[in-house]
Formats: C-alpha cells, structure tokens, sequence
C-alpha cells in the first residue's frame, strides 16, 4: 500500500492504513477469496523466496506461506507502520520462514536481495510515480522470476463499491474519480497496467479475470454491512463532514440496497479482478 502525496484519501503511511487496520478483520475475510487465484498464479512448483509487497496486515502473506512448498520463505511489506506491526503479532511462534518489513517498495530496493517470486493484492495501484516503482519493483526479481499482481476491474464491474458510491452521492457530492490517479480503479482498464510494466522491464505479461461475489465485511447482513460499508470505504468519507441526521438516512437508505443482495443472510455483490502476471526480462 502506497502513500499518495496529492491527496489524504489514500496516505497508506498514515490515516488510510490506520482506518484499514481498524477494520482489518472483516476487510481481509471479505478480500479473502481472491487469494487462491493470486497463489495459484504465483506457480509455486518448488521452495521459492516470495516477496507480498502492500501486504497490510499479513493475512494474504500469512495464506501465501501456507501454501507455499516446504522450505520457502515469504516476505511481506507495507508503508503503514501500524499494520506492519499488526501483522508481526500474527507471525505464529517460532516461525522463522516470514517477516513483516516497513519499506517504501516503489523507491527501496529489495531487502537481502531479488526473489524468485513477488506479489501483491491490490497494492501497486497507488503508487505516486507509476512508472519509477514498477522499474523498482522489476528489480526486486531474480532472473527468470514471476510475479502475480490483482488490481480491481472496471468500477462498472464492482458493484460491490458502486452501490456504496450511489447511495453516498444521494446525500453529499461525490467528486468524481481520475482514473489516471492513485486509487482502486486506477487499472480497471488492465491495457494501462500491461504497457506499464512492459515498459517497466516485466516481460510475458497477461492479464486474467476473477469474477464472483464479495460478501461485504466478510458475512454480514444488511444493517451491519452499511454499517461496515460507510466506515470502512473511503468513496463513503465525504458523509463524515455532515451531522447525524444525514449519515442516519445514508445508513437507512444502504441497508435497504444491500437488503436486495443477500443471500442465505448475507450480503454479497460481484466483484472483478484483474490478476496480471509475467516474468522479469534480464
């Protein structure tokens, strides 16, 4: 996760990584089902070192180094001290082969050296200086190395976000997204993020496409799902500038759209992901 230095939406080193770790529990169990794709794109066919750059609060590093063959190591790294330091607490006792990392990955060479493998969920789309950090980050792989990238699709693919965005821009003005900056959607269109990388040194490049649904906050129902929805998604910030009486009818008006979504009790809405991934060309 990366600091955007034009905008506090998304500063990962110090407001946004800390509303992430405050919610971290229901953010990682609803992000969780991307993580077997991510993995599986990785081909782990044998003990690698595996670098999960933006991997907050370690769970996807955590479910990487189950997976991962006997004798690999994996290392992850975040901006935010906060979720680094939480996602230390998580290393299980005596567990040498992980370690959590604060470093900056879009200007910071690789700690210790190349690895054979890198990756990141949802990461490398706030990076101030695209370009620069995917030069770095080629860097960070060893010859012959493969990485796994997951970005968000298109906005129009994820109404698990634009429902939340629509029923927010019905009570305070949203301002509307550039898609060449820092933030979720930025490579909705995969073309941007491929030529960035080839551009970048990173050859083989393709781009696959996960859909399914997401259950918002991990298993919640309508109510609480708002509830989680407006505190924990930046597009819902705006309603924190307005009194209670707003946020009540936002809150009001989310639960009746998300009561349209459940299924078995909980509510889910589909999801895009972009999962991209190639080699480093040396």
């Amino acid at each position: 996760m990366k600091t955007n230095k034009h905008s506090t939406e998304f500063d990962w080193a110090a407001t946004r990584g800390e509303k992430w770790r405050a919610r971290l529990d229901g953010m990682e169990r609803m992000l969780a089902p991307i993580d077997a794709p991510l993995i599986h794109a990785l081909r782990l066919d044998g003990p690698v070192r595996i670098a999960d750059v933006a991997c907050g609060g370690g769970g996807t590093t955590l479910e990487i180094l189950r997976r991962a063959p006997e004798g690999s190591i994996v290392d992850g790294f975040d901006i935010s001290p906060g979720l680094i330091e939480t996602a230390r607490a998580r290393i299980p006792p005596d567990e040498r082969a992980i370690s959590f990392t604060r470093v900056d990955v879009a200007t910071t060479p690789p700690p210790g050296g190349p690895y054979e493998r890198l990756t990141s969920r949802f990461g490398v789309m706030f990076f101030d200086d695209a370009p620069a950090a995917f030069r770095n980050l080629a860097g960070w792989l060893a010859p012959g190395g493969r990485f796994a990238f997951a970005v968000w699709g298109r906005p129009a693919d994820n109404p698990w976000v634009t429902t939340v965005r629509d029923v927010v821009a019905g009570f305070v003005d949203v301002p509307p997204s550039d898609p060449d900056a820092p933030g979720p959607f930025r490579y909705g269109q995969a073309d941007t993020l491929l030529k960035l990388l080839r551009q970048a040194g990173f050859g083989e490049v393709e781009v696959s496409e996960w859909r399914e649904g997401l259950a918002i906050g991990g298993g919640l129902g309508a109510a609480d799902a708002a509830d989680f929805a407006l505190a924990a998604f930046s597009i819902a910030e705006p309603l924190a500038k307005t009194d209670d009486v707003v946020r009540g009818n936002a809150r009001r008006a989310l639960t009746e759209r998300f009561s349209r979504h459940l299924r078995d009790g909980v509510v889910r809405l589909d999801a895009r992901v972009n999962l991209v991934t190639g080699q480093v060309c040396k």
